[in-house]
Parts: structure tokens; sequence; C-alpha cells
């Protein structure tokens, strides 16, 4: 029979020990706290059996947050599946560079573009309750899990689209365009590599060096936006330059880019 402690000891020579501690966690629906609290507690077969097998996915590559299908953004936690982007820390500057954009107290239109898991969406809509957020994403499986997160955070301020980037929307306008777009070119080796290999290419990759969608989302914009209103995108480690010429060409002023936690260009935008 396995025990928590010699669990944790046995596996953290083939995984990090922070992931093992998460799947045992999930594995036994408790906390950090209590695998601490508790390291001779007995695991049932049952459950050293499910263990061992995401363990075991895990060592092949497969994310943690598609195993336990969880993933902590900004300060909420949403489910994710493989038919989704997962959620990713430099993904929360977007969000801390929209909301600083947004008031407070009255209300205002914001699209999220792409919006996979509903995260950026779903974040920005429980810290401006007095916005109203449109989510669109071509992927109904994502739309399906977008509205799941959305209803389980009790954030209904929120409304989930299918399009394809703009083609759901009319003549509508809005205050604030927020996506975070496919940007990754086909032939970049990173595909290869870590979660990328797990997570859906339809959400990672764009032609023209992982441009085309970026295009397309900066060139259409100004038909969206109120005078004034702000586009603010994620995009490549190297895009920042390619972004504020796109910008430029549209029309846009203003502009903006900022770095994340690792002092790369992450995300740029304007106003127009």
């Amino acid at each position: 029979m396995a025990i928590i402690a010699d669990e944790l000891q046995r596996w953290t020579d083939k995984l990090d020990r922070l992931e093992v501690s998460w799947l045992l966690q999930h594995v036994l629906d408790v906390n950090a706290a209590f695998l601490a609290a508790h390291p001779d507690y007995l695991l049932t077969a049952e459950q050293t059996r499910v263990f061992h097998e995401l363990l075991s996915e895990r060592i092949a590559g497969v994310p943690v947050a598609y195993l336990t299908n969880k993933q902590g953004f900004y300060d909420l936690s949403f489910e994710v599946t493989p038919d989704v982007l997962i959620p990713r820390p430099e993904t929360e500057l977007l969000v801390e560079t929209a909301l600083a954009t947004i008031p407070v107290n009255h209300g205002c239109n914001i699209l999220d573009l792409g919006t996979g898991s509903g995260a950026i969406a779903i974040t920005i809509a429980r810290h401006r309750p007095h916005a109203h957020v449109l989510a669109l994403d071509i992927s109904t499986k994502a739309l399906l899990l977008a509205c799941k997160n959305a209803e389980r955070i009790s954030v209904n301020n929120v409304n989930f689209v299918a399009s394809n980037w703009y083609a759901a929307l009319g003549k509508i306008k809005f205050d604030l365009i927020v996506a975070n777009p496919p940007y990754i070119a086909c032939a970049d080796p990173h595909l290869q590599q870590g979660d990328l290999r797990f997570e859906p290419m339809l959400a990672l990759v764009a032609k023209h060096d992982g441009l085309s969608c970026l295009h397309e989302i900066i060139s259409q914009a100004p038909r969206f936006l109120h005078q004034g209103g702000w586009l603010l995108f994620e995009h490549g480690y190297n895009q920042a330059t390619a972004c504020r010429q796109l910008l430029t060409a549209a029309g846009f002023t203003g502009l903006i880019c900022q770095s994340d936690f690792s002092k790369i260009d992450r995300v740029s935008g304007g106003y127009c």
C-alpha cells in the first residue's frame, strides 16, 4: 500500500516535485496543506492506480492542466481541456493592461476575440461588473467550455458567440477589443516542444510567419471601435516591431508595448 510521503519521494526523481504534488492533490481532492500534514496518509488501491496513470501521462509530456482539467489564471481557476489553450501567466499582462483602460464604475462594451476557455473575457468581466463583454470563438467546443466556466465562476456580464473573428458582429462597436490570437509560425520549432505539442494547433499557428491573424485583427479593428477605443493584443516574442507597423498602417495612435515578467515584449496596442 502507498502512503503520501513515499509517493512524493518516489516520483520526484522523474518529475518536478510540485507537479507530483499537484497531481496527488487532484487525485485525493485535497490541498497542499493536507499533504504536508498527513505524510502517512494511506492511499486506496484505486487512488494509487489513478495517480500512477496520471504520472505516466505527465512523464510522456501531457500538460498538468489537461490531466487535472484546471488551470489558475489571474485570481481565478478555469476548467481547461485539450480543445483550448492553457491560460498562461504572460497572458495575465493582457488582462492587467486591459483593466487599466476600463472604467470601474460605469459601463462599456468589450470584445474578446478567440476566447478559448474564456479566461480573458471572464476575468475582465469579473473585475469590471459594469462592463459588458462579448467573447467570440470559431470553435464550438471552446465556446461550450467558456460558457461552463462563466457559469461556475458566477459571471453574468459576458456572452459567448460563434464567429470567425469579426464575421458575426454586423455594425456593433466597442470601447475595447482584446485578443490572444494564434501567432506562432508554422515552422517554429517550439511547436514540437513542451506543452505546445498537446495544445490545439488552430489556436496556436498562423500563416505568414505567425502574423496573418494579427494582421486581420488589427486591420479590421477600427471598423468595430468607437472613437478613442482601444485595441490590445498578445503577440510573439519577436513580433513587436511588425505589430507596431500594422497598428500604424491601420491608423492607431498612442501605441504601447508591454513586456512580460521575462522582459519580453508581449502585449501591444493603441487607440483609434
